[in-house]
């Protein structure tokens, strides 16, 4: 009697075995079991958080200006970069912020950024500020280039303080081949405004650089520095949103514009931004996304887990896969391919009623 009761014992507990472990695959191929499994999520997936993070070591701490210190980083097999290429600074917070690398391209095994001081801003440039010292390490992802140099017959630049970080590579690399280049460049006064020293030394010859400091001379003149440049000519312009919008509206026909922003663009009906609902297909889940309130606020109301960092669309942490609806685009990062099926919640918004999440 004991043999069958043991085969029994056996056969009960290789069958209970053999259940849980179909039932863990289950679940990991759908976390929300039992409800129907969906198609593989690519939604906290994406290429470019999948970027390499590195571990690169603060070697020099500098002041370049009022407010604003520059970092050097280094570190070993550093992808090589070009002029306008900007890289994404992992801060001790878990923070991330994006500053354009100002350095040498050619200079193996180092990054060179800066930021200024933002008194009223969001913590990132004061974390910079207070705690990247020389010594330390800092995480980084990148480079990327969303503004790179073109060819062109001819180049002029419009930047305003902080704003020339992207564009001095850009003016080393012409003035090294003898390029046709000149720059408009403002600031609240002369102290503020980095790398001065050097730019006029780069224009020196023919008067290509015009500086406006706006406690000696008000604000710069988009319209005069665009007045009479020859068709064929790349417009590049850096700076506050109201730089941005008098060069966007002074560029003459035939020119090109090339624009990297501080923060998130003003786009054609922001100021109506209606309600819509948003579905989380995966929680099944519906929110209700007020008028002025973004979809990653309204999201995390639901699942405080979902990751972010920037808020204005730049650094892609938010990128999430839409399933269903009309998307309007307001970021400043995801490319064509990937705006068809995917958007940044931190900004972007529903031209319709509705939107389907792969949540």
């Amino acid at each position: 009697m004991a043999l069958p009761r043991l085969r029994t014992v056996a056969l009960v507990a290789g069958t209970a075995l053999l259940t849980r472990r179909a039932l863990r695959r289950r679940i990991a191929r759908s976390p929300l079991w039992p409800m129907p499994a969906l198609p593989e999520p690519v939604s906290g997936h994406s290429q470019r958080r999948a970027t390499t993070i590195r571990r690169l070591l603060i070697t020099e701490r500098v002041s370049v200006a009022e407010g604003v210190v520059q970092l050097r980083l280094e570190g070993a097999a550093l992808p090589r970069w070009q002029p306008g290429a900007h890289l994404d600074l992992v801060l001790p917070s878990g923070l991330v912020r994006q500053y354009s690398l100002c350095g040498d391209p050619d200079d193996p095994g180092t990054y060179t950024v800066a930021t200024r001081l933002v008194e009223d801003g969001r913590g990132g440039s004061r974390e910079v500020h207070e705690q990247l010292q020389e010594g330390a390490e800092i995480e980084v992802r990148g480079p990327r280039n969303r503004f790179p140099l073109v060819e062109a017959e001819a180049y002029v630049f419009v930047a305003g303080g902080i704003g020339i970080t992207p564009v001095l590579p850009m003016l080393r690399s012409l003035a090294a081949r003898g390029a046709n280049w000149r720059l408009l460049y403002g600031g609240r006064s002369r102290g503020s405004m980095p790398f001065l020293d050097e730019i006029e030394k780069l224009g020196a010859e023919g008067g290509r650089v015009t500086v406006v400091a706006q406690d000696e001379a008000g604000h710069p003149d988009a319209v005069a520095a665009l007045a009479d440049i020859a068709p064929g000519t790349a417009v590049y312009c850096c700076g506050p949103e109201p730089l941005m919008a008098a060069v966007t509206a002074a560029l003459p026909e035939g020119c090109t514009l090339h624009l990297e922003r501080f923060s998130a663009a003003a786009t054609a009906g922001s100021a109506d931004s209606g309600a819509f609902e948003v579905e989380l297909q995966r929680s099944g889940r519906t929110v209700q996304v007020a008028a002025g309130q973004s979809v990653l606020a309204a999201v995390r109301e639901e699942l405080p887990h979902v990751s972010y960092s920037c808020e204005q669309g730049f650094c892609g942490t938010c990128q999430q896969r839409v399933l269903e609806g009309e998307i309007d685009h307001r970021d400043e990062l995801l490319t064509d391919d990937e705006r068809g099926d995917s958007m940044l919640i931190c900004v972007s918004r529903c031209r319709g009623g509705r939107l389907v999440l792969d949540l």
